[in-house]
C-alpha cells in the first residue's frame, strides 16, 4: 500500500524500518534557524535522516526571489539519493509544527515526481504520545536511485499572476496578516488583490488534520463552484501553502497549484498592486 497524504503513527511505527522506507525529520522553527537539527540530533525518529528548510528544501534567496524560493531540483534529488532514496520508496516525512514544515518537504517531492509521499499526522508529538521511542543515533544508507522527474504543471510564476489571467489565489497566512493588520516577518503588510484567505491552521484540530469529509465541507464552501484546478496557493513564502494544497488533497480536491515566492516574492517589485483589509470575494 501507498501513503500519498497521510500516516498516522501506529502505522509508521509498524512499517518504518522496512528496507523500501524512509523517514525524513523537517522540524524547523523561523525564530531559530538552527533548533530544528539541534532538537533533531539530541532525538529523533528513528532512521530518520534530517533535511533543513534552508539548506535542503529551498535555495538561496536573491535580490528578485522570495524568502524561501525553491530548490534546485538536481542539487535536491542528490540529497535525497545521499540518504538512500530509490525509486517508488515509501517516504514519510514530519516536524513538530502540525505539517507545517513538512508539507513543503511532500510538496517538493511531488514536484520531483514522487509520489509516494505522506506527512506524519500530528507529527513527533503523536508519536510521543503513542508511547514509542526517540533515538538520538546517526543515519546511514547506502546511496539510492532517485532520479526527479520534474513537474510542469506544479507552479504558477509571478508574470503570470501579474498579467490578465484565470487563477484563484488563496493565501494560506493568518487572517491578521492577510488583512495587514499585523507583518512580523516581510516588510509589507496586506495581500496580493483578488486573493481569499484560509489560514492553514483552519485545517486543523488538536495538532491533527480534520477529517476527509469536514475538510472537503469547508474548502467546497470556500470555493463555491470554484473548480480546483484554478486554484493557487500561496502564503508568506510558499512554505505553508504546501500545508493548504495537503489539505486540499486529503479532501479529494487534486489539480491545485503553488505559487512558490509568495508574498515575499510579490512585494519585491513595488509596482505590483497590494490591499489590505478583509478579501473582496466573488467566484465564476
Amino acid at each position: 500500500m501507498s501513503y500519498q497524504t497521510l500516516i498516522d503513527a501506529q502505522t509508521l511505527q509498524q512499517q518504518f524500518r522496512q528496507a523500501d522506507w524512509r523517514v525524513f525529520d523537517c522540524r524547523f522553527s523561523l525564530a531559530d534557524t538552527g533548533a530544528g537539527q539541534h532538537a533533531y540530533e539530541a532525538a529523533h525518529i528513528p532512521d530518520a535522516h534530517y533535511l533543513h528548510l534552508d539548506h535542503d528544501l529551498s535555495s538561496a534567496v536573491t535580490p528578485r526571489s522570495g524568502r524561501h524560493p525553491l530548490p534546485d531540483p538536481e542539487i535536491l534529488a542528490a540529497r535525497l539519493r545521499a540518504c538512500g532514496l530509490n525509486q517508488g520508496m515509501q517516504v514519510v516525512v514530519y516536524d513538530d509544527s502540525s505539517g507545517m514544515m513538512a508539507a513543503r518537504a511532500w510538496w517538493l517531492l511531488r514536484w520531483l515526481g514522487h509520489r509516494e509521499v505522506a506527512v506524519l499526522d500530528g507529527g513527533i508529538q503523536a508519536w510521543l504520545a503513542a508511547g514509542y521511542a526517540l533515538d538520538d543515533q546517526g543515519v546511514e544508507h547506502p546511496s539510492g536511485n532517485f532520479q526527479p522527474r520534474q513537474q510542469g504543471d506544479f507552479t504558477v510564476d509571478t508574470a503570470t499572476l501579474s498579467g490578465p489571467n484565470n487563477w484563484q489565489l488563496v493565501d494560506a497566512r493568518s487572517a491578521e496578516r492577510f488583512r495587514g493588520e499585523s507583518e512580523p516577518i516581510d516588510p509589507v503588510a496586506g495581500h496580493i488583490p483578488g486573493a481569499w484567505n484560509r489560514a492553514n491552521a483552519l485545517s486543523l484540530q488538536d495538532g491533527k488534520f480534520k477529517s476527509p469529509e469536514i475538510l472537503r465541507r469547508e474548502w467546497l464552501a470556500l470555493l463555491n463552484g470554484t473548480t480546483p484546478d484554478r486554484i493557487v496557493h500561496m502564503c508568506g513564502s510558499g512554505v505553508t501553502a504546501c500545508h493548504n494544497q495537503l489539505s486540499m488533497e486529503i479532501a479529494g480536491l487534486s489539480g491545485t497549484r503553488l505559487y512558490p515566492g509568495s508574498w515575499s516574492r510579490w512585494i519585491r517589485d513595488a509596482s505590483r498592486p497590494t490591499a489590505k483589509g478583509p478579501e473582496q470575494k466573488t467566484t465564476t
